[in-house]
Order: structure tokens, then sequence, then C-alpha cells
């Protein structure tokens, strides 16, 4: 029978839950990538009687998109101080600040350097959803 390694970590945050906030992190990050990939999407051509036939789809999916980060933020706005630490800490891991054997020195750090703005911290880093992945992954959760 194999036995299973003891982890160094614990979550308070749940696996499940920084799932979900790496799938909407990567929906977020797609959404800002698919919308400027050559930079051209928003040039309206006129036909000759100079009627704009552009439905404004790009506004619905700019209003899809700001509600898509707007929830994330206001879900990481929900987490309680140590949730919070762990979600950096685990961001922090995946990008490589951190070593998974050196967990609870990141969640330390991420908890004294805690100044409420965690959501706009974390909302600024360009690969959020893979950086949560990453660490999940690291820490084998």
């Amino acid at each position: 029978m194999e036995r299973k390694l003891e982890r160094e970590w614990d979550l308070t945050i749940g696996p499940d839950t920084v799932r979900l906030f790496i799938e909407k992190a990567k929906a977020i990050s797609a959404a800002v990538n698919d919308d400027y990939f050559d930079g051209g999407e928003h040039e309206i051509e006129m036909d000759g009687d100079t009627r704009d036939s552009h439905s404004h789809d790009g506004l619905a999916e700019e209003e899809a998109e700001d509600f898509t980060e707007e929830e994330l933020r206001e879900l990481i706005n929900d987490l309680n101080v140590d949730e919070a630490a762990e979600l950096v800490a685990l961001a922090w891991v995946g990008r490589g600040d951190y070593e998974a054997s050196e967990w609870q020195d990141a969640v330390t750090e991420a908890r004294r350097r805690s100044n409420g703005r965690t959501a706009k911290y974390l909302l600024g880093m360009p690969m959020l959803g893979d950086y949560l992945e990453e660490g999940l992954e690291a820490i084998g959760a």
C-alpha cells in the first residue's frame, strides 16, 4: 500500500474556490488578449452610403468583461484575512517568488503586506490565472 506524503500546507481557502478564481481570471485575460490581438478590431468601415452597420457588439462584450472582472474583484474582497493571504501566496508560488517548501513563509509575508487592496493587487497581475494554477499544482492542492 502506498503511503501518502504529509502535506506541508493547510489551506483555509478551498482549492475549488481558487479554481473558480482561476477560471474567471483566465476569462478576463482571454477577453483582453482576443480584443487587442491585432489592434484593428474596433475600426469600422463605412459603406458607400456612409451608414454605420456596426451593431455595437463590442460594447456588450466590454460590459460582460467588466462584469467578470467586477465579479472576481468582489469575490476576492469577500475573502477573510487568512484566505486573502493564501491567495496571494499561491500567486507568488506560481510566479516563482517562493518555492512550495516555503509555503508558510509566503503566507506570513502576504499577511504582513496585507493592506486591504488584495483584489487590486491580484487583478494587476497579467497572468493571475496561470500563477494561481501553477501555485495550486506546486503545493499539490
